[in-house]
């Protein structure tokens, strides 16, 4: 049996003599080899047929095309199935498509991104719908655009538009793209293959203008200006993305066509994608691009057929900075909400929250007045639970009080209808311990945000051994209409996100405490692609919580915690983090922070605690080691997460450590990057920490076992029933 060719091109001749050109690649028509070569070949025959006089690309089902294949890649980065880029940007589009002795246009509906834009670029023109997507965003996965969209683009919208849309991956909608020049008209979706067919016609008449963007020049600029935008495009770059080096070859490809010209610079890019596709920061960006789409199948789960019910109304208990996140993230995606606070004061004040984070839209431009007014009239504050008897949801964001919890989860039975999902938006509590008061346990979730809730990407949804499927479907459907990536994880304190990252302030506290320096580890971790170093991270959230949360892990795992004295003492004298202006850095009005000479002090008196001796080599630790003794416990903690059936695929912490805690994605998540060290090469580093600095470093069974036999570290466990 032959292979399955994986998408096609199909042509239909008109009495018009255009050949309609369809991809077809469900379900965005994505452009496989199989499309890619059914194209070409349906070119070649509307170019030898005597009754085709021009031709019309589209795409089926009111998508042009979602670009290049991405589940290809892997062939490629193996050195498999056409490894040559070049094939497609020279022999595809300028070769046969954009050479072509007939006038050819592209009629885009729906998106036409990376490759999708690319084909439509080879076109004589391009018409499109107003809210269609336009854009080359293939420098999110680590890559470069590989069919001419570094020439053509330029060419088209100008050298300084073109490198916004690829180096930010920002997309354009259709209206835009025609004053831009990259759509020569906007239809209407119903009108669109018609003009498209038109407009072939008309350029085949010299009624409009036969044009080949790859040659175009009136939208460059003089070849010294151009140097110049160049230029500051690499300072940019550089500045904001210090370990990457994929659009600094971005810009050298996009440079190398201006200044010797386009087709020079097509085999430049082809040669540049074909190394970048090779690449460790590609293979982790497209990890990260199927882990983040994989959250959503959730073995016994969603494979049951369950169908997600409809939530008309959520409530929320607690308007301060999560609840009001919480509220404010429903609200943008039209959830009619209840806020319930104690007193009126707090009330107003939770109000108040919701209405800057919305007001803040509309300062960015992101968001009318109009929208701002409608959206805003979707929350309703009360003091009571009178309003709960119709609400489909609840979600508690008090502070973490155990017994408040409980009182309000028997509470919320009470006075919420029997089908009400009971959630809790705890960071680090069981939520046995808060469902113990009531017999509603099917339907207690935790809908775990992080913050700002609004702003923040992941949903941990945490799941009891009671808990329904139903209740899990549900909060998956609303983790996406709420533009959030669920993880579903299972039930323990600190869940995934909290649970895995305990060690990574711990470690650094362990590190000071024994010699090493705070401000040099906050520099070699914001180096290594963090967004924040612990300490910094520390002041962030404040003392309280790192007290609150550091605590319960110190109560559940006391034989490898870390307990040091720095904290509390700080907060005794007054420091509390950044809302108090001093932590481990002094801040000024405008929040920026310094290191403080002060916490010398501070740090010899907790040693003095816990009669820990300086030791002369953590006083000269490379960034290097710094980063290993930091993660390597992460890593660990993530090893027994996933042993312990927390986690369902290791790919599902990846995607936790990235959204939750901001690990960087270009290394692909946790447990990624460290099956790209070895999992013998941590574990002997542990072992050896371990002997040196105590329980803290132990290597966990798993990791232990996996070193033994030099497996990865992310392979599919087998289990008879994972904690889910």
């Amino acid at each position: 049996m032959g292979r399955t060719p994986k998408g096609r091109a199909v042509m239909e001749v008109g009495a018009d003599g255009v050949a309609l050109i369809t991809l077809i690649n469900p379900p965005v028509n994505s452009l496989s080899f199989d499309v890619l070569n059914s194209l070409k070949e349906s070119y070649e025959e509307a170019l030898r047929r005597d009754d085709v006089k021009a031709i019309v690309i589209t795409g089926a089902n009111g998508k042009f095309s979602g670009g290049f294949d991405i589940t290809a890649f892997g062939g490629i980065q193996a050195g498999g199935e056409v490894s040559k880029p070049g094939f497609v940007s020279v022999e595809i589009l300028t070769d046969t498509v954009e050479a072509a002795r007939k006038p050819s246009v592209a009629a885009i509906d729906g998106l036409a991104l990376g490759g999708g834009l690319e084909v439509a670029m080879g076109c004589h023109a391009r018409i499109s719908t107003p809210n269609a997507q336009l854009g080359l965003p293939e420098l999110q996965l680590g890559i470069i655009p590989g069919f001419g969209g570094t020439q053509r683009l330029p060419r088209l919208v100008g050298l300084s538009k073109a490198l916004e849309m690829m180096l930010m991956s920002k997309p354009v909608k259709g209206v835009d793209a025609h004053s831009l020049g990259l759509v020569d008209a906007v239809v209407a979706p119903d009108q669109l293959v018609k003009t498209a067919r038109q407009w072939a016609l008309d350029i085949l008449e010299c009624r409009r203008p036969w044009v080949y963007s790859l040659y175009k020049t009136d939208k460059l600029e003089p070849l010294g200006e151009a140097r110049e935008i160049l230029k500051f495009a690499r300072t940019q770059a550089q500045k904001q993305a210090p370990n990457l080096t994929h659009p600094l070859v971005c810009i050298d490809v996009i440079e190398a066509g201006i200044v010797s010209g386009p087709v020079a610079g097509l085999w430049k890019e082809a040669e540049a994608f074909q190394e970048l596709l090779r690449s460790d920061i590609c293979k982790s960006l497209v990890h990260i691009f199927f882990a983040q789409r994989g959250t959503t199948k959730v073995p016994g789960i969603t494979d049951l057929g369950l169908v997600p019910r409809r939530i008309n109304k959520v409530a929320i208990l607690g308007g301060g900075l999560m609840g009001s996140g919480i509220a404010t993230a429903l609200i943008l995606s039209n959830y009619p909400v209840i806020l319930k606070e104690v007193n009126e004061k707090f009330l107003q004040a939770g109000i108040g929250r919701v209405r800057a984070n919305l007001q803040s839209r509309v300062k960015k431009g992101a968001m009318t007045q109009e929208k701002f007014e409608k959206t805003f009239s979707l929350l309703k504050g009360v003091l009571d639970y009178e309003s709960f008897k119709d609400v489909d949801m609840v979600i508690e964001a008090v502070i973490e009080n155990v017994s408040l919890k409980q009182q309000i989860f028997a509470d919320l039975e009470k006075f919420c209808p029997p089908h009400c999902i009971l959630a809790s938006n705890t960071s680090t509590i069981d939520l046995n311990l808060i469902g113990e008061k009531t017999r509603s346990h099917d339907r207690i979730v935790g809908a775990h945000f992080f913050s700002p809730a609004h702003v923040m990407p992941l949903l941990e949804i945490v799941r009891t051994q009671r808990t329904s499927p139903q209740v899990i479907v549900d909060l998956l459907d609303i983790g996406k209409k709420i533009k959030k990536t669920p993880v579903v994880v299972g039930n323990c304190t600190g869940f995934a996100v909290n649970r895995m990252f305990f060690p990574y302030t711990q470690a650094a506290l362990l590190l000071v405490e024994h010699g090493a320096d705070v401000y040099q580890i906050d520099r070699a971790i914001t180096k290594f692609g963090m967004p924040m170093g612990p300490f910094r991270l520390v002041d962030l959230v404040g003392f309280g919580v790192a007290i609150a949360t550091g605590g319960q892990f110190v109560q559940n795992f006391p034989e490898r915690t870390y307990k040091s004295m720095i904290i509390p003492i700080m907060q005794e004298d007054k420091r509390a983090g950044e809302t108090t202006r001093k932590g481990f850095y002094v801040y000024d009005d405008k929040r920026k922070a310094s290191p403080d000479p002060e916490l010398k002090k501070y740090v010899e008196k907790a040693r003095g605690i816990s009669g820990v001796a300086i030791d002369p080599k953590l006083m000269k630790l490379s960034d290097k080691d710094i980063v290993e003794m930091i993660f390597f416990p992460v890593v660990n903690e993530a090893c027994r997460v996933y042993a312990e059936g927390i986690a369902v695929k290791a790919a599902d912490l990846d995607i936790a450590g990235v959204m939750g805690m901001g690990f960087p994605p270009y290394r692909g998540g946790i447990m990624f990057w460290a099956d790209s060290l070895g999992s013998k090469y941590i574990y002997s580093r542990l072992e050896a920490w371990s002997n040196l600095y105590g329980g803290f470093f132990k290597p966990c069974a798993y990791l232990a076992e996996r070193a033994a036999k030099g497996a990865p570290l992310s392979s599919p466990l087998e289990r008879a029933k994972p904690r889910l």
